[in-house]
């Protein structure tokens, strides 16, 4: 585990502090995934959200129905039209979520040194002194003195909103528990977490399965985020459940880590899945929480070493509520940045919080300040050192790509690529600068219809820290000659200059495939 990420060689300038930050066509070389919903779905507040940085959306079905959601998404496909920015989906399964069931939706409220009861008897109406719960084996899962939380939206950690339960009898499959704090339990949605306890259900549920066979196929979903990752086969199951499902065999498969048992098996969930979300929400109940950033840190680098993306979630919980978030959540979005973070995920903050702009815009400022004084040449050393050699042919190529983009102070560095690895790669060593990366779509046919590949690839790269995807002309094949290559090679130019990126006399670092050959070239860029 690394931390040492922060550029203090040079001492910073006290006076350099208070200079105003300079606009750029990219908010931030780190993404910013937003959670859509009530408060976060008309075409107007998604062109917002779009232009303010958000370049993931996720689409959260632990609520709402699938109709509630293809709606958010046709306005999502509005704003993507009017704004021209691209945008990923990504599908967050509900997972073996424990949910109270509560179908009066009147608020109820909790008294500390109570007992309360949990029953799976769904009938029963929920009360301050009994909550009936969508899960019949509870009382086989708990003992005495375990610890339940129960809140809305995964615990914001406010002690008025989400209770604490200690287990003190199980009686046949009740659960009576003694409340540590007094709380009101409000709104629609409460989940139940049973720290460090298996719950035995399946990690893809028969629902999720249900809305990823519709609702997912309909709308050829980039990424699937898989809720409560527990073990590698998790992902295995996902992955065989997807390849049945026609273009869904290119949806990325992010393991959602939430508990114990996922950083456990950690290793070799890593080596399975797609990328990494932290769920910090749940961990931050499993794990005690002086242990939390230990965990966030060391999970981070593994990632970062092995080319996948890292997601963070649960920063600015404040903002859901405020225009500003408190000091040790700026400076906790900054240190997840720090730590190497590809992306920070928003959840209730932008699904139901009242300002979903201002709060991506805020993170998209902190994350761009933080990013200055990344230590890049640590960085590059350390992965080159873990990586070792032989290097592999790609890796060898995307690692000289980036030295010499430093060496020359590109302004960008434009990857052609067909699958997207090639740009991943020269991403995983973190560049200081953007990359373009150009994806060139590959026909192929299913004897059916013919179809060209490369929009998965282009939306699946809006998750990595520092990647920049364009789409090039289905016309151009994917075979480069010389002419074709200095063509694609020109959009890609001219993007670059519209956005802002590249400028009279800037360098350019090149990398592409000439016949067999991978190239790495310098081009300096005239009037």
């Amino acid at each position: 585990m690394h931390s040492n990420h922060l550029l203090l060689e040079e001492p910073i300038r006290m006076a350099s502090i208070l200079e105003p930050s300079k606009s750029s066509f990219f908010p931030a070389m780190t993404k910013i995934v937003g959670t859509l919903g009530p408060k976060s779905r008309s075409v107007d507040i998604i062109s917002g959200c779009l232009k303010a940085g958000m370049s993931v959306a996720r689409f959260d079905f632990s609520w709402g129905d699938a109709e509630f959601h293809q709606q958010t998404l046709e306005n999502l496909k509005a704003a993507i039209k009017s704004t021209r920015k691209l945008c990923a989906v990504m599908l967050d399964t509900v997972g073996p979520e424990l949910q109270v069931v509560n179908k009066t939706e009147h608020p109820i409220s909790i008294q500390a040194d109570s007992f309360l009861t949990l029953t799976p008897d769904q009938n029963k109406a929920a009360t301050s002194n009994l909550l009936p719960i969508n899960f019949s084996g509870l009382s086989k899962a708990v003992k005495t003195g375990d610890t339940i939380f129960i809140g809305q939206y995964l615990f914001t950690g406010s002690e008025t909103t989400s209770v604490w339960l200690e287990v003190t009898e199980v009686k046949e499959e009740d659960v009576v528990c003694l409340v540590k704090n007094s709380a009101t339990l409000s709104g629609t949605l409460y989940t139940l977490h049973v720290s460090q306890i298996h719950i035995n259900l399946p990690t893809l549920t028969d629902q999720d399965k249900e809305v990823i066979s519709t609702w997912g196929v309909r709308n050829n979903i980039d990424i699937l985020s898989l809720s409560y990752t527990r073990h590698a086969e998790d992902i295995r199951h996902a992955r065989e459940f997807l390849s049945k499902l026609g273009d869904l065999s290119q949806t990325q498969i992010f393991a959602k880590i939430e508990n114990v048992e996922g950083l456990t098996h950690f290793d070799e969930i890593l080596r399975e899945a797609d990328g990494i979300i932290l769920s910090r929400g749940n961990l931050g109940i499993d794990l005690p929480p002086e242990k939390v950033f230990l965990f966030q840190k060391a999970a981070v680098h593994k990632c970062n070493m092995a080319g996948k993306p890292a997601v963070v979630t649960r920063v600015v919980d404040s903002m859901t509520d405020n225009l500003r978030p408190t000091r040790a959540e700026a400076t906790d979005v900054a240190n997840a940045v720090l730590d190497g973070s590809d992306a920070i995920l928003l959840g209730a903050e932008t699904l139901r919080g009242l300002y979903p702009v201002e709060t991506i815009s805020t993170v998209g400022r902190i994350c761009a300040e933080a990013e200055k004084v990344y230590n890049q040449d640590l960085y590059f050393k350390r992965t080159v050192k873990y990586v070792g050699e032989p290097m592999s042919h790609l890796e060898s190529i995307a690692s000289s790509a980036v030295r010499a983009a430093i060496k020359v102070k590109a302004s960008v560095i434009i990857c052609f690529t067909s699958s997207g690895r090639a740009a991943r790669l020269i991403a995983k060593y973190r560049p200081t600068m953007p990359v373009l990366s150009v994806v060139i779509p590959r026909l192929k046919t299913n004897q059916l219809r013919w179809t060209f590949s490369g929009a998965f690839e282009a939306r699946q790269s809006l998750v990595v820290r520092g990647l920049f995807p364009m789409l090039a002309d289905p016309r151009h094949p994917a075979e480069s000659t010389n002419a074709t290559n200095e063509s694609v090679l020109k959009v890609a130019l001219d993007h670059g200059k519209t956005a802002g990126v590249i400028k009279p006399h800037d360098r350019v670092v090149v990398c592409q495939k000439v016949g067999d050959a991978s190239v790495v070239k310098i081009i300096e860029l005239e009037d």
